[in-house]
């Protein structure tokens, strides 16, 4: 059986679907008049009335100061006159200072009521203009089906955890599915852990920046005393709290002078291959990990530390992309101390090192690295090409101002520079722009320029990956983030198109309409398309065009020319992506992790709708991953254990990559979640396994259909059923929560077992104006009457399919006295047209901020107590007892006297000061069984 408390007044403006600014008001104005009220009392007591209402208090007469004689005065004669003569200047300042406190808290109050009804004005617009019940809200992809906090994953999901004391920026993390083994780069640590519990069987090694290169970044200008105090007095993390190591872990960002690990490769069976920032004094290391799982080898050989310059870079604040081919290591990174000098740099290995021109706005200007990659062109190894993903400043829009573009830029591995011109440069470096937009209606297209990750999701033919890639808007005006999604045939055709080319200062960027020399730039030396062995060997005037030509005029659009995920007008942005491919039970399907800037992790698929060309997009899941909100800064996901290892600035989470249990315990629910991890398996929603028996298997990702999957389970499903009291006058709430977010809720109501339902929401038959509404939590009765007695039904829509959820028996209390908790209401029985809503939003913020009997919770809920063990008005009285003491007063509870003895003595002390009989006690808003 429900049991239901009296709605307070904050209750009762959430649940009307009040806007947050006004229930603000409501509250913190309702609060501030009560605390005018009580210190008006206590000035009344303590004899300031004269200091507020009398203005300032009249100076008292000062006694004429002694004069001071040639010989001096005694001391305690001036000690008592200075006490005298500043004791009128103490009261003065107390009388002015309570005043001005008494004008600031009158202001607050006034400021907050005006700031409420301003706003209820304006809201009014959204309230609904008709006499019907307003609309409930539709169902939506925008929103996610599932909303999961980090309590809920922490408890019953299976994340988990894990934070490391004076440290942060778990930026860098390397995925070993061999040893199972997850190894981390952070702030000053090195970490490797298991990858079934990234809690347990941790290992960590200590790499400090040396003391004298601390010192030496101090004397270049940057602060570590600071950081360096708080870093060490940081509590342990048994004793500290998510926010407060997430305040030290913000200071300690702010410290340049200790050593942020950046780079993490596997360098061969037994080693990895790490570098750090070492205080603006690039440094790399190796680090032995044993060669099987059972080697459990975590261990750095100092002697095999050397310089990282043009690995690492100087800055923690500047981003790094690297990838590790063999013994060589591709980097782009800024190799100065200013962070003036990008380049991508091949070092390590046994060729001769190479970089990009050196201060030429061409080749790179301003870039902010992001990913790098090797794909294989061919068979032949000699035709490998290496990757890099960036932003930069545009050099093509300087005479539009300073824009940002996405790039891609290619560059051959077998690359050795060139022979008179570009000598240890690149030869084969080209660079293109990279468009993720959305068309608009009058023709333009909104761009999404600032590219933020890119995932390579790994097909059958190694040759051809796929591309996705994470973008965000540059404007200040317009917010948002999108998902493209490329291919490798459509790169490497724009970097055999046409190249970009521009006569003078004064001129466009044209497509180079001359004739490019042969080999073609951007051409790998090889055999399989031409007969040069190595690009020393290339022509004097491929090397001048490749120089002066290193951007292409075409750019690389996404697949289908549109995102395959969009997001607009939300508070968060998308930061990292991982990929994973799903085979279900109607095909393959690319289910997408996104991170975002505020900690959650977005669950995203696409599906065809009528064809393969015309894909829906499916928010399934948004999980609050971090519950300090910190922004994700890497992701790894393996498909192996099914687990997504996600870091951010403050830790580290492990998060499975489905939870099938929570959709539901019926075949329609798992089927109405499409998520291809899951099916129905006859009795419960577990993980989809595709060698399975199909009879046994119910999924159907697609189209999302109970009705044809699940038509003989409809009986096993039970409606929870519950029994809900509310007293005449007072309002009452009926809560019905879907598990999906994105079901259509409708409310119907079948008064006895003879009459039909009527739907209450909606185009609802009850004509009460605004007295009955519907809100994201349930239904809520503003006045029951007692014709609202029956059965409520909440029915969840979704994909055209519909489901009841809950039953509720309302049965209704007659009200035992003529007053309600609250003052009567006026206009609940009128009918004022379209200004009525206006009026019930004003009426209800003054009776909260006006009403001067408002109760606690705790004082209503005894009221409701003592007046449902009271006796019945219409019993007759008691007879007295034979000893001829009287009987005992109506209303007072039969049982222990102790129990109402101090409720007794209170009435009695309120009648003694009023000289007012005992008032009626007020009906609560609502009751049930306690």
């Amino acid at each position: 059986m429900q049991r239901t408390a009296a709605l307070t007044a904050p209750a009762r403006c959430v649940g009307a679907q009040r806007p947050r600014v006004l229930c603000m008001a409501l509250t913190v104005g309702a609060a501030v008049r009560r605390a005018v009220r009580g210190a008006q009392s206590e000035r009344r007591r303590s004899g300031f009335d004269r200091v507020l209402f009398s203005g300032t208090p009249k100076r008292r007469a000062e006694r004429p100061r002694p004069k001071r004689s040639r010989q001096g005065t005694k001391r305690g004669d001036t000690t008592e006159t200075k006490q005298q003569r500043e004791a009128p200047r103490g009261a003065e300042a107390t009388d002015k200072m309570m005043t001005m406190v008494m004008m600031a808290m009158t202001l607050t109050c006034s400021s907050l009521l005006f700031l409420g009804l301003l706003t209820a004005q304006a809201s009014s617009s959204d309230v609904p203009k008709t006499s019907t019940s307003p609309t409930p809200p539709s169902s939506s992809s925008s929103s996610p089906r599932m909303k999961l906090s980090y309590k809920d994953l922490l408890a019953f999901h299976g994340v988990r955890r894990y934070e490391l004391d004076r440290s942060c920026c778990f930026s860098t993390m390397l995925l070993d599915e061999e040893r199972g083994r997850l190894f981390v780069g952070a702030k000053n640590f090195l970490l490797s852990l298991s990858l079934d519990n990234i809690a347990k069987q941790e290992h960590k090694i200590y790499w400090p920046a040396p003391v004298d290169w601390r010192e030496e970044c101090n004397w270049a200008g940057k602060d570590i005393n600071l950081n360096w105090r708080a870093d060490k007095s940081a509590p342990s993390r048994s004793a500290q709290s998510a926010v407060l190591r997430g305040v030290l872990c913000s200071l300690s960002r702010g410290m340049d002078c200790v050593n942020y690990v950046k780079v993490l490769h596997h360098y061969n069976r037994t080693h990895l291959y790490a570098c750090g920032t070492g205080a603006f004094h690039p440094t790399c290391a190796f680090l032995e990990v044993g060669q099987k799982m059972e080697d459990h080898i975590f261990r750095m050989n100092p002697s095999l530390i050397e310089d990282g310059k043009g690995k690492s870079p100087y800055d923690p604040r500047h981003a790094a992309a690297s990838v590790l081919i063999g013994d060589e290591l591709y980097s782009g990174v800024a190799t100065d101390l200013m962070g003036r000098d990008f380049t991508i740099f091949r070092s390590l290995g046994r060729r001769t090192s190479i970089r990009t021109e050196q201060h030429d706005s061409r080749w790179l200007n301003e870039p902010k690295f992001v990913g790098a990659f090797w794909v294989p062109e061919s068979e032949n190894p000699d035709d490998d090409k290496i990757f890099f993903f960036f932003r930069e400043t545009a050099v093509e829009a300087q005479g539009l101002g300073k824009a940002t573009y996405s790039r891609i830029g290619q560059l051959c591995r077998n690359d050795m520079g060139g022979q008179r011109s570009l000598v240890n440069k690149w030869t084969t470096f080209l660079k293109t722009r990279l468009i993720c937009s959305v068309p608009g209606s009058d023709g333009s297209d909104t761009y999404f320029d600032e590219l933020r990750d890119v995932f390579l999701l790994q097909t059958r033919d190694r040759k051809n990956p796929l591309v996705y890639t994470v973008f965000s808007t540059s404007s200040s005006v317009f917010k948002g983030s999108a998902v493209c999604l490329y291919t490798m045939n459509d790169i490497r055709r724009a970097f055999l198109g046409p190249f970009a080319h521009k006569e003078g200062p004064n001129y466009q960027w044209v497509p180079y309409q001359g004739k490019v020399p042969y080999p073609r730039p951007g051409m790998c030396p090889s055999k399989t398309f031409g007969s040069f062995e190595s690009t020393k060997g290339f022509p004097d005037d491929v090397i001048q065009f490749a120089r002066h030509h290193p951007l292409m005029f075409n750019p690389v659009y996404p697949l289908k020319h549109r995102p395959v995920f969009l997001r607009t007008n939300v508070d968060y942005s998308f930061t990292q992506i991982a990929v994973d491919r799903v085979a279900a039970a109607d095909g393959q399907y690319d289910v997408m992790f996104i991170g975002t800037d505020v900690g959650t992790v977005l669950k995203v698929i696409s599906v065809p709708k009528e064809n393969w060309d015309n894909m829906e997009e499916l928010l399934l899941e948004e999980l609050q991953v971090f519950k300090d909100s910190s922004s994700i800064i890497n992701m790894q996901i393996s498909s192996k254990r099914q687990q997504l290892y996600v870091g951010s600035e403050t830790g580290l989470a492990q998060v499975p990559l489905h939870r099938c249990s929570i959709y539901g315990k019926a075949c329609a629910e798992c089927c109405l979640a499409r998520d291809p991890y899951c099916a129905w398996d006859g009795t419960s929603c577990t993980r989809y396994l595709p060698n399975t028996k199909r009879r046994y298997r119910r999924q159907d990702v697609r189209n999302g259909d109970p009705n044809t999957l699940c038509s003989g389970d409809h009986h096993k499903h039970r409606v929870a059923q519950k029994k809900l009291y509310g007293v005449e006058g007072s309002s009452t709430f009926l809560e019905c929560l879907p598990k999906s977010l994105q079901a259509r809720i409708t409310w119907t109501y079948q008064r006895t077992t003879d009459t039909p339902r009527e739907e209450v929401s909606g185009a609802s038959t009850v004509h009460l104006d605004d007295r009955v509404l519907q809100t994201d939590r349930g239904l809520l009765i503003r006045n029951v009457l007692r014709r609202d007695g029956g059965m409520y039904q909440c029915h969840a829509m979704e994909h055209g399919f519909t489901q009841t959820l809950l039953g509720i028996a309302l049965e209704v209390v007659p009200s035992s006295s003529p007053s309600s908790a609250l003052p009567s209401d006026p206009f609940s029985s009128l009918n004022h047209g379209r200004s009525v809503n206006q009026k019930m939003w004003y009426r209800d913020f003054m009776q909260l901020v006006d009403h001067p009997n408002l109760n606690t919770v705790d004082q209503i809920c005894e009221q409701v107590w003592m007046r449902k063990n009271r006796q019945p008005s219409k019993a007759p009285v008691p007879a007295a007892p034979a000893s001829g003491k009287p009987a005992a007063p109506l209303g007072v509870p039969h049982g222990p006297p102790s129990k109402w003895k101090h409720l007794q003595e209170i009435r009695k002390g309120r009648n003694r000061r009023t000289h007012e009989s005992k008032p009626p006690h007020r009906a609560p808003r609502s009751a049930g069984e306690w």
